[in-house]
């Protein structure tokens, strides 16, 4: 029964990884794309490789994105904004004048002598009226307007639209007056005006000067943003596409002939009109298999890499769960960007995941995960050649960049490495394909940039991570060590022996590591809490015991030996109130390993030579001494 038991735990534990990785392919595959894939690969100016390739349906010829944004600065050059004629606008400003000067008009009499007389005060005060409404019907007839920004740089050549009486007719923006030249025309003629009715120029200067007109004019010609956004819109929801069409049967391009201009733009659109074409349902279905299939069989190398070459990961059920879960996070950030067309895909920090399995693992297994997950992220570019091309070198350059993780200024040596990988490598891809610097894309530096500031959320993920899966990464081990941490703090102030020796331990465990290849860091913090029993009990022990007494000596031998093997079991359960990691508790558990307490049980034996001692009250927990695991 008990061998039954254990067959069926042994194949449970195997069927849980293998529902995992089958669970793994499907929610990858289902977020493949549906869409047919191109299976031809071309740049610009090289010569087309494959046979003759001829049209099997109609397809129209899609203008470049270069040529579509020179027509669309065109059209919106030439377009012709809307404005609203306001016809109570004259009103408005007419009455605003008149109640400003009813107000101040005994104030003018006062100041100005054609105003003072009494005979023509009447007189002159209805002159300054009806002059000043005369010149505000003419300019607000001819129509005052303000140019917005945007249309300011062609503001002579302007051509508009003013809707006056739900009539739009067209005009020229010189047409109209401004604010300022409509100012000037109005104290030009009311000036006028008033200095021929009563010959004093220089007070009716002064007077219109005061009278601060330019302080009531309004526009009447005013921008009807609405409707000009919606005009603006339908013109260019309304613009070509394409500039031609190839019909099925004819001929696309030759076997050996280069891909010119008209040539790329041919190739890209039958590209897009067969990726969009998925047909029936059965095609669908198809896909979706094919999917199924290339993942499965990707998985299939995962499953067998991590059986034959990573054991240890293998058989932890939490790092196998780790690693699909990074791999399909790393697809789903693939199919985000495929999803969102203003994420490209160059800006998706891939490598991400190589520098977290690096972490927590090591780097061979970091880069098989890498290159598993381009592969299949390439399904979601427009040219996988191209992103894997650049994928590769960014991850080994991650790899490279942080082999131990131990600080953060080494997160931002890593984006800098991988920055400069994607530049260097796009470059020499750019050079080989078009042989002119001059045509690069600038803009895939900017993706490449915002792709090395991401890079700085592996250091959170870590962080989230150790917390969701117990793992410890080098960064917590720097941390354990600090002797800051309370714990050891703690160890300072109640036994000081014990923490001297806890560090002088810490330093020789530390230098053999790096001698034999082993982790420095893990071994330095696992020899700072060894001892971390000791605290409660401090004075039993030598290295404390500074004042020359000794409490064992009042005691006897088997009752010294068990106060000193608890130790280990305190040591163990301060560990775990601490929450301190279990690979730090294993150094506490087993650093005695089954050895005795010699002191005591020599002693014991050679004060009672005919008495057999009971060995389990001399030898420490028979705790199993951790086997080093080979490097990889």
């Amino acid at each position: 029964m008990k061998e039954f038991l254990q067959r069926l735990k042994k194949y449970s534990q195997a069927s849980y990884r293998i529902l995992l990785f089958l669970a793994a392919v499907l929610i990858i595959a289902n977020l493949m794309p549906r869409e047919r894939k191109f299976r031809y690969e071309y740049s610009k100016g090289e010569p087309w490789r494959y046979e003759v390739l001829i049209a099997p349906f109609d397809f129209r010829i899609f203008k470049t994105s270069q040529e579509l944004d020179v027509e669309r600065d065109s059209i919106l050059k030439n377009f012709r904004p809307y404005f609203l004629y306001d016809s109570t606008a004259v009103k408005k400003v007419a009455q605003n004048f008149h109640l400003t000067f009813e107000k101040k008009l005994p104030d003018y009499i006062k100041k100005y002598k054609f105003l003072k007389r009494k005979v023509r005060n009447k007189e002159n005060t209805r002159l300054v009226k009806e002059l000043v409404d005369t010149v505000l019907w003419q300019v607000y007839d001819k129509g005052i307007i303000a140019i917005p920004e945007e249309y300011a740089s062609r503001k002579e050549k302007l051509e508009l639209m003013v809707v006056k009486e739900n009539l739009a007719e067209p005009f020229m923006a010189n047409e109209f007056l401004t604010l300022r030249s409509s100012y000037q025309f109005i104290i030009k003629e009311v000036a006028k005006g008033l200095a021929f009715a009563t010959n004093d120029f220089t007070g009716v200067e002064n007077f219109i000067s005061e009278l601060q007109l330019n302080e009531f004019l309004i526009t009447n010609i005013v921008l009807d943003e609405e409707r000009t956004v919606k005009e603006r819109d339908r013109v260019l929801k309304n613009m070509a596409l394409t500039n031609g069409i190839v019909l099925g049967g004819q001929r696309v391009i030759d076997k050996g002939e280069i891909i010119d201009e008209n040539g790329i733009k041919k190739l890209d659109s039958y590209k897009r009109e067969y990726e969009s074409r998925v047909g029936t349902l059965s095609q669908y279905n198809q896909i979706w298999a094919g999917h199924v299939l290339i993942t499965l069989m990707f998985m299939t190398g995962l499953f067998l890499f991590l059986y034959f070459y990573r054991k240890d990961v293998f058989l932890n059920l939490k790092y196998v769960t780790f690693l699909l879960l990074m791999l399909c996070t790393v697809i789903m950030m693939a199919f985000i960007s495929y999803r969102i067309a203003d994420v490209p895909i160059w800006v998706i920090p891939f490598t991400i995941l190589p520098l977290i399995v690096r972490t927590f693992m090591d780097s061979r297994l970091g880069f098989f995960m890498f290159v598993v997950a381009m592969v299949l992220a390439s399904f979601f570019s427009d040219n996988s050649f191209e992103f894997l091309f650049l994928q590769i070198p960014g991850g080994i350059a991650a790899i490279f960049s942080l082999y131990k993780m131990a600080r953060r200024a080494q997160i931002v040596r890593s984006a800098i490495f991988i920055f400069l990988t994607y530049s260097v490598f796009y470059t020499g891809l750019h050079l080989i394909r078009e042989g002119n610097i001059q045509t690069i894309n600038y803009r895939y530096f900017m993706y490449f940039g915002i792709n090395g500031i991401l890079i700085f959320i592996v250091y959170p993920l870590i962080y989230i991570f150790e917390k969701l899966f117990g793992f410890l990464s080098d960064v917590t081990l720097v941390e354990l060590s600090d002797t800051n941490h309370p714990l050891l703090r703690k160890l300072a102030e109640n036994a000081p022996g014990t923490f001297q020796h806890s560090i002088q331990v810490g330093n020789l465990a530390q230098e053999v590591a790096y001698e034999i290849d082993a982790n420095p860091l893990l071994v330095r913090a696992g020899a700072m809490y060894h001892d971390i029993g000791k605290t409660a009990t401090p004075l039993y022990f030598t290295e404390n015991q500074t004042s020359g007494i000794n409490p064992h000596d009042n005691m006897d031998y088997e009752q010294s030996a068990k106060l000193v093997i608890d130790h280990i079991e305190g040591g163990v359960k301060i560990a775990r109130k601490h929450k301190l990691p279990q690979k730090i508790i294993d150094f506490i558990a087993t650093h005695q390993g089954t050895t005795k307490t010699r002191y005591f049980y020599n002693s014991f034996i050679n004060e009672h030579p005919d008495k057999k001692p009971e060995e389990k009250n001399f030898t420490y927990p028979a705790q199993r001494l951790l086997p080093r695991k080979p490097p990889y």
